[in-house]
């Protein structure tokens, strides 16, 4: 008879080769050769305003920015749900989004205030953070979740697949988790979820199936890297990529009076931070490098199509 921990070791070792080999043949299954250097670049925080929006669609439309996601509880949300229905070909998902950490320009949710209590602030408005609420009701957010993926599919966005802004849902624990893991699967979407993340939060890995797609790598620039330093930074990391698919999570946008305005309290993630992603990856240079560095561009789109053949 085998002893309980054994079994346990045994049950453990099974899920962990079912989610590696979803994640190692992500690339075979889109027909690359071994060692092909696959990447999204993926646009966040669309909806937040409209100088986000118009940079962003002027970056996908360009072509080498390839994918990002929605905030729906946003107020330029309709903006970008009308630019999804007449572009059903763009591969847009969801930035589902729980906090509002502008001092001054904020939002709430989408299901009503009053069944999100552990949600809202007394003003109604999604807490800026979570550090300092009242702990947080995951069925409250499934609620708010589900709204938000109902509110969009109304409005005709057909989404590609789902992130969490500022990783919350990710970063939380695993009961958060599970909870955007369940929603995903009810609405048969793919979560942005990559193996960089597994040692800091195991839960992640033993929460996913061998159904569920998951990404190699992930980059994306700190507050620490300076503006002089931009560049340097997005090349260096596109220069030592590794072989798989990786995402670069970006904040394209221009900065202009409306994005200052909206981000004037601090400078990260605000309107110059924003301006410089737009400007390198629409640029000749970031042209260059990837054609230098055979690198190849894939969207949330094609990873679906290739789950869904396995």
């Amino acid at each position: 008879m085998i002893s309980p921990r054994i079994l346990r070791a045994l049950l453990f070792a099974l899920l962990f080769s079912a989610v590696g080999v979803s994640a190692q043949t992500l690339a075979d299954r889109l027909g690359y050769p071994p060692g092909t250097k696959l990447v999204i670049i993926h646009a966040d925080d669309l909806g937040e305003t409209h100088a986000v929006n118009a940079a962003a669609i002027k970056a996908l439309q360009g072509g080498t920015i390839n994918s990002a996601s929605l905030m729906v509880p946003c107020p330029w949300f309709p903006e970008m749900a009308d630019y999804a229905k007449s572009h059903p070909e763009a591969d847009l998902g969801l930035h589902l989004t729980l906090t509002s950490e502008r001092v001054y320009y904020r939002w709430g949710p989408v299901a009503p205030a009053d069944k999100l209590p552990s949600l809202v602030d007394e003003n109604g408005y999604f807490h800026h953070d979570w550090d300092r609420s009242p702990r947080i009701s995951a069925k409250e957010v499934e609620i708010e979740l589900r709204a938000q993926i109902e509110r969009a599919l109304a409005m005709g966005v057909r989404p590609t697949h789902l992130d969490s802004h500022q990783y919350l849902l990710i970063m939380s624990g695993k009961e958060l988790f599970d909870v955007m893991l369940h929603v995903a699967h009810d609405y048969k979407l793919p979560v942005f979820v990559t193996r960089d993340w597994f040692a800091e939060h195991p839960y992640l890995e033993t929460s996913l199936g061998p159904g569920d797609l998951v990404l190699d790598h992930t980059v994306t620039i700190d507050p620490e890297v300076p503006p002089e330093k931009w560049v340097e930074f997005y090349t260096t990391a596109l220069k030592n990529l590794k072989p798989g698919v990786t995402e670069f999570v970006i904040h394209p946008g221009f900065d202009d009076e409306e994005l200052r305005a909206a981000t004037r309290e601090r400078s990260t993630w605000g309107s110059a931070w924003r301006q410089r992603d737009y400007d390198f990856f629409t640029s000749d240079q970031f042209r260059e490098i990837l054609g230098r560095e055979h690198i190849k561009l894939i969207t949330w789109r094609e990873l679906a199509r290739a789950a869904a053949s396995k």
